[in-house]
């Protein structure tokens, strides 16, 4: 399992029946999680004192109750600084976890010995850009969604790193690389974040299932001769890690990398123990 425990501003401080006792900076949420499966009690006097719940509604989705929220606030990690915004379907804009891969790029970003050009796609709030960008690489930032990519820009521009150079597309990022093989454009490094289920802007619907083998074998039509790393992550539910490897050792293996899988996961205060949360693939070559 990858973990992500060198966070100060995330602690995931409690996890019983269903749900996830979080402090994002000095705020107290309390989220849903399907995977927290177990029925441990709790004792942590902040979950009858937190400052929202995202409440499952029984017809489907669900709402915040926020006693004592602001429509946003800043958390940081390391020298990055991300905006955090409760929205629709429990999300903050942040998937902590997400730090063992932010780390894991820029660590191989600041070792390459030479300009890194990035391409992020699925690319959401934008944390893995602005851990790119913080780390000297160019990034090209692809999201289908128009306010994710400027709440991209905000975290950029809250990070210091808005001047640096990035290329913010509002775009379905398979059309999109479709055209960057044609123009010819190559990226040294590539992260992808594809949603278990979604639709395209013509009705066209996605599975991952399904489709992440051929967008995959897409995608490598856009490395450059001498690529630096490709990280796949995953939330579907029932893809085992060792799934994705096998995916991506078959097309990546010919250029010369080497895929491996884990879990990534969050240490929980009140155990120790760490609570699974997605998975995630890295290639290097």
């Amino acid at each position: 399992m990858w973990v992500s425990d060198k966070w100060s501003d995330y602690e995931l401080l409690d996890c019983s029946s269903g749900e996830r006792l979080e402090r994002w900076g000095e705020r107290i949420l309390i989220r849903p999680d399907p995977q927290v499966i177990w029925d441990a009690p709790r004792r942590d006097r902040r979950w009858k004192q937190a400052d929202a719940r995202y409440e499952r509604s029984k017809t489907g989705g669900g709402a915040w109750d926020k006693r004592s929220l602001p429509e946003s606030w800043q958390i940081n990690y390391g020298e990055l600084t991300f905006n955090v915004k409760p929205m629709n379907f429990k999300h903050t804009g942040i998937f902590p976890e997400q730090a063992a891969n932010w780390d894991y790029a820029m660590g191989k970003i600041r070792a390459a010995g030479r300009h890194i050009n990035v391409l992020n796609l699925f690319a959401y709030t934008g944390a893995a850009t602005v851990a790119a960008l913080a780390a000297g690489a160019s990034v090209c930032h692809v999201d289908a969604a128009r306010g994710m990519v400027q709440w991209a820009k905000e975290n950029a521009a809250s990070s210091g790193v808005a001047d640096r150079p990035v290329r913010w597309i509002v775009d379905d990022c398979a059309k999109f690389v479709e055209r960057e093989i044609r123009r010819g454009r190559r990226y040294d490094a590539i992260i992808m974040d594809p949603p278990s289920y979604g639709r395209g802007p013509g009705g066209e619907i996605w599975k991952l299932e399904q489709d992440l083998t051929p967008f995959v074998r897409l995608v490598s039509g856009v490395l450059s001769e001498k690529p630096l790393f490709v990280i796949i992550n995953s939330y579907t539910t029932g893809l085992a890690p060792s799934a994705i490897t096998y995916v991506a050792q078959t097309i990546f293996g010919r250029l010369g990398g080497r895929a491996e899988s884990q879990e990534l996961g969050l240490p929980v205060t009140a155990t120790g123990l760490m609570l699974p949360c997605g998975a995630a693939c890295r290639v290097e070559f």
